[in-house]
């Protein structure tokens, strides 16, 4: 759609307040970064802006100073057309007319051709999330290259710090951790106490406390299978 011109353009989601080092050594040289919610402070957008122009959508757990990002986003950039939204269920109905659609929300990558019926593409995108790991899903962006000659939409698998570790609980356990993380959450207990009082690693608790917390009505098991047990 229009004149494309050369470009580079980071996709990223899902920072939930955290900026690892290696999404910024690959954002660096970016002409224009987008982030599909989930932002999580004001910094991020800051920190991405000092490296390129950002545009943000507002993602399920940015509120207060977050809460003036739009629900969604209509750009062209590179001479491509971008529809961007957080949850996949709030894109345009007509996707028809976008070059590439991206959404956040699920921490999980996806990268899928939707072909038209007049026989145009688009390339509907989820670059994953590049914050705090969830678990065992993959730390993921995507970088999207732009030329005359056509464009390039690439999976960039992030390095994991060795300071998150992987979570060794057996499903019972799991389970258990989860009914006890609830229970204290809705006692008003903070994550960290709740962490100390069971013996369980701090980011841990504090995923199952965010997945309650922004997932209204969520049972153990939605817990469990958004956690990929």
């Amino acid at each position: 759609m229009g004149n494309r011109t050369d470009m580079s353009i980071g996709i990223i989601s899902d920072t939930h307040g955290l900026l690892r080092t290696e999404v910024l050594r690959q954002l660096q040289g970016c002409d224009a970064i987008l982030h599909a919610g989930d932002v999580g402070s004001r910094e991020v957008l800051q920190t991405l802006r000092e490296i390129a122009p950002t545009q943000a959508v507002r993602g399920n757990v940015d509120r207060d100073e977050l809460a003036v990002l739009p629900p969604s986003l209509d750009v062209t950039l590179g001479g491509l057309r971008f529809a961007v939204a957080h949850r996949k269920s709030d894109l345009p109905e007509d996707l028809a007319k976008y070059d590439i659609v991206v959404y956040g929300h699920t921490h999980q990558w996806t990268q899928q051709w939707l072909v038209h019926s007049g026989g145009g593409r688009t390339l509907l995108l989820n670059p994953g999330s590049c914050g705090p790991r969830r678990f065992r899903l993959p730390v993921t962006m995507a970088m999207l290259h732009v030329s005359g000659d056509g464009w390039t939409a690439r999976r960039i698998d992030l390095l994991r710090p060795q300071r998150e570790p992987e979570p060794a609980l057996r499903p019972t356990d799991m389970r258990s951790l989860i009914e006890q993380v609830i229970r204290e959450t809705d006692r008003g207990k903070p994550v960290e106490a709740i962490a100390r009082k069971y013996g369980a690693d701090p980011a841990l608790a504090e995923q199952i406390a965010r997945l309650y917390l922004t997932h209204p009505g969520v049972t153990v098991e939605g817990i469990m299978a958004k956690m990929g047990l």
